[in-house]
C-alpha cells in the first residue's frame, strides 16, 4: 500500500494491520479511545493501558477484534514496573497518549513529582524505557510520543520539573508537553546512533475536546469547568477522533524523527502537517540533559543493543 497524503489523512488511510500488537496509554476514552479503534479495525491486536480498568472494559467492548485491558497508572513508578513486568511478547507499536491538564492547585505523584511531569513525562519515560526489549523483538518498531501546541508555554525551567514554590497550572503543562517533544528527539537521536530499526515519530492533536478538559486531575476539579464543559467544549474545539488522526499517521507512516499536527487556526484544528516547534523543543542540549534527569529520577536506562 503507498503512502497516503498526509494533508488528507484518515483513519480509512490506515493499511493492514493484522499481525501487528498496539499499545496506547489512556485508551479508554478522547483521543485514545479512538486511536485504539481505528488500529483495531485495521486488524491490530491493542493493548488498552488505563488506570481506570473498569472504564477501559467499558471501552473494550466497543472495539473490534483482539483487544486486552491492562492496569497502568502513569504517576505511580511502582505500577508502571509492575505492568512492564507482566507484558509478554512483542511490541510493534507503543502511543504514549495519556496525560493529566493544569490542575489548578499543586498535586504530587506518589513518588514526589509535579503530577503533570511525573505522568505526562516521566511516566511515558519510565514505561518506553522499561518496554524496549519488547519493542526491539518487532520487526518494525515505532514509539509516538503525543505532544501538544502547549509546548510553545515551556522553556529551559522544564529541567526543574515543575516545583511546588512556582507552580502556575498553564506553564508546567507546557513544560510537561515540551518534554514529551524533547523525548521524542533525544530517543531518535539515540535510536539513529545505535543503528537501530525502532521509529520515533511524534504528533500532537490540536484543541480537541475530550475528557482530559473535564478530568477531575485537572481542570475538571473546577465544578463550574465540569459542569458547562460537555456543552461548551464540541462548539468550539474539533472532535476526539480528528483530534488521534496525528497518533494515527505516526503510528503508521510518520518519518522518523518527524512531528504532525493540525495545520488550521494556529493548529488547533485542520488538515495535517510538519507542526511547529519552539526554540527550546529544537534544543538538543537541552534534551540531553532532560534525558539525564529522566533517568536519575526514575532509575531507568535504555537498552539499544540491536
Amino acid at each position: 500500500m503507498s503512502t497516503p497524503d498526509l494533508a488528507g489523512f484518515g483513519p480509512d488511510d490506515l493499511p493492514d494491520l493484522a499481525g501487528r500488537r498496539a499499545l496506547v496509554t489512556g485508551a479508554n476514552s478522547g483521543i485514545g479511545f479512538h486511536t485504539a479503534r481505528a488500529l483495531a479495525e485495521h486488524g491490530a491486536e491493542v493493548v488498552l493501558a488505563v488506570r481506570n480498568v473498569e472504564a477501559g472494559r467499558e471501552a473494550a467492548v466497543k472495539l473490534p477484534g483482539v483487544t486486552s485491558v491492562e492496569e497502568l497508572d502513569l504517576a505511580s513508578q511502582k505500577s508502571i514496573h509492575r505492568f512492564a513486568d507482566r507484558f509478554e511478547g512483542a511490541l510493534d507499536v507503543l502511543v504514549n497518549n495519556a496525560g493529566v491538564m493544569t490542575p489548578p492547585k499543586y498535586r504530587a505523584t506518589e513518588d514526589g513529582h509535579e503530577l503533570q511531569f511525573g505522568t505526562n513525562h516521566l511516566g511515558h519515560f519510565a514505561l518506553t524505557g522499561l518496554l524496549l526489549p519488547h519493542l526491539l523483538q518487532a520487526p518494525a518498531p515505532r514509539v509516538v510520543p503525543v505532544a501538544s501546541v502547549a509546548h510553545h508555554r515551556g522553556d529551559e525551567s522544564v529541567l526543574e520539573g515543575n516545583p511546588e514554590s512556582s507552580y502556575n497550572a498553564s506553564h508546567d503543562y507546557g513544560n510537561s508537553k515540551l518534554a514529551n517533544l524533547l523525548f521524542a528527539h533525544e530517543l531518535h537521536r539515540r535510536v539513529t546512533e545505535a543503528g537501530s530499526r525502532l521509529v520515533v515519530s511524534a504528533a500532537h492533536p490540536g484543541v480537541s475536546a475530550t475528557n482530559l478538559v473535564t478530568s477531575p486531575d485537572g481542570m475538571g476539579a473546577n465544578p463550574v469547568v465540569r459542569r458547562i464543559a460537555p456543552f461548551v467544549l464540541p462548539i468550539l474545539m474539533q472532535s476526539a477522533a480528528a483530534g488521534a488522526n496525528p497518533s494515527l499517521w505516526a503510528a503508521t507512516y510518520g518519518e522518523p524523527g518527524a512531528y504532525v499536527g493540525p495545520q488550521r487556526m494556529a493548529e488547533a484544528r485542520g488538515q495535517l502537517g510538519d507542526a511547529k516547534q519552539s526554540k527550546h523543543a529544537r534544543n538538543a542540549d537541552l534534551a540531553r540533559r532532560l534525558w539525564e534527569i529522566s533517568e536519575e529520577k526514575t532509575g531507568v536506562h535504555f537498552d539499544l543493543g540491536v
